[in-house]
């Protein structure tokens, strides 16, 4: 992943919606840092290296919702102190980075 980073942590208004087969998780704003080339987020649930999954992303300018996949690449933590897990996009459309990118320079700004 990119050390750049595109979102700040908190700067979504509304959850962010990650799903695999054994989970579906409601993420707080302030658990996710978006990067270029993928996400990190802190979870309760541990997930297994190269477990698929995929997300919403909801845009704080115009609510615009951003349907993403990707693959989990790192999973480190312990149940009581919870997970920190990171994955990259994969297949990522033209449309999706471009909401990206305009999610990038709103918090920006």
């Amino acid at each position: 992943m990119s050390a750049r980073k595109m979102e700040s942590a908190g700067s979504f208004d509304q959850n962010v919606t990650v799903q695999a087969r054994q989970a579906r998780l409601a993420l707080s704003p302030d658990s996710v840092i978006i990067h270029r080339n993928g996400i990190e987020f802190r979870s309760p649930t541990p997930f297994s290296p190269w477990t698929e999954m995929t997300m919403t992303l909801q845009s704080p300018r115009d609510n615009a919702a951003v349907h993403c996949s990707g693959v989990v690449i790192s999973c480190t933590g312990s149940k009581h102190a919870g997970y920190n897990v990171s994955m990259v996009f994969t297949g990522l459309s033209k449309q999706a980075q471009s909401r990206l990118n305009i999610m990038a320079s709103s918090a920006l700004s």
